[in-house]
């Protein structure tokens, strides 16, 4: 996280950010010398599991929703309650489970940098690209089996070309392009790494969200493509070129985190930014 401890100097830019992109119900409350945190959060993956937990939060009941700040909880001061359960089409080994949090600690566990800042030059970009290079490595492996399946059929039919080398060729081609706007996406990342204001910036946060829905629209379009190579092969669970758990998972990447949410954020910043 990028910042300044215990400053209030924000960039203009990543205020509007947060202002657009974060809202919280819960508060931090103070009690003396502890504070006092009760949220209701719809999702926690792995949250029975993790040692310590960061969670978002006004920064007192009588700030406004966007007037945020990360707080970390010990698993010794959390009380967890679970309130839903994770049984998905997909994605199913994230146990991303709903809870009721009830947190007690001291006020030092207050993240000291403006959440802004947190949000803009970690939060989002990080997230985004380590997502997106997940998805992309789903549908390499998808398009991986693909191959494996043409060249058994070439193997099988010596001298021809089989049918499906065509859809093939296509599909490697769309897996380069999803390759290049990951790959584009992270390159972009470092090459802002040492520059806060461009990564508090609203263009930077408005790529950054391009990059999760398009690679998030690719990734099922491409193991639909590789599917379709692979034929009955690939629909059947029994095969090596199964490809059932690829296409469940794949759908995942655009509901979670809806690409709704992420691309109306950009339609509000987009009413306030001016091209770079």
């Amino acid at each position: 996280m990028r910042g300044t401890s215990g400053s209030s100097r924000r960039l203009p830019q990543s205020k509007a950010l947060a202002e657009i992109c974060a809202r919280s119900i819960c508060a931090v409350e103070s009690h003396g010398s502890h504070i006092r945190v009760f949220k209701q959060a719809p999702v926690i993956s792995y949250g029975e599991e993790a040692d310590d937990i960061l969670l978002t939060a006004r920064r007192a009941p009588d700030a406004p929703p966007a007037d945020q700040v990360l707080v970390l909880a010990r698993k010794a001061d959390v009380r967890l309650t679970r309130t839903g359960e994770w049984d998905t089409l997909g994605m199913r080994g994230t146990r991303s489970l709903g809870f009721t949090l009830e947190v007690t600690g001291s006020p030092e566990q207050i993240v000291p940098v403006p959440f802004p800042d947190v949000a803009s030059q970690t939060m989002l970009p990080v997230s985004h690209v380590l997502w997106t290079a997940m998805w992309l490595g789903l549908a390499t492996d998808a398009v991986g089996r693909a191959r494996a399946f043409v060249r058994a059929e070439a193997r099988r039919t010596p001298g021809a070309v089989p049918p499906a080398a065509l859809r093939l060729a296509e599909t490697v081609a769309e897996l380069g392009a999803m390759s290049a706007t990951v790959h584009g996406g992270l390159a972009d990342f470092e090459q802002h790494q040492d520059n806060p204001e461009a990564l508090s910036g609203l263009g930077f946060a408005i790529r950054m969200n391009n990059l999760k829905a398009s690679a998030s629209r690719m990734a099922p379009e491409i193991v639909t493509r590789a599917l379709a190579v692979c034929g009955i092969s690939g629909y059947r669970c029994d095969s090596p070129y199964a490809l059932g758990r690829h296409l469940r998972d794949a759908h995942g990447a655009a509901l979670m985190i809806s690409n709704d949410r992420v691309l109306s954020a950009n339609a509000a910043m987009l009413l306030v930014h001016k091209d770079d």
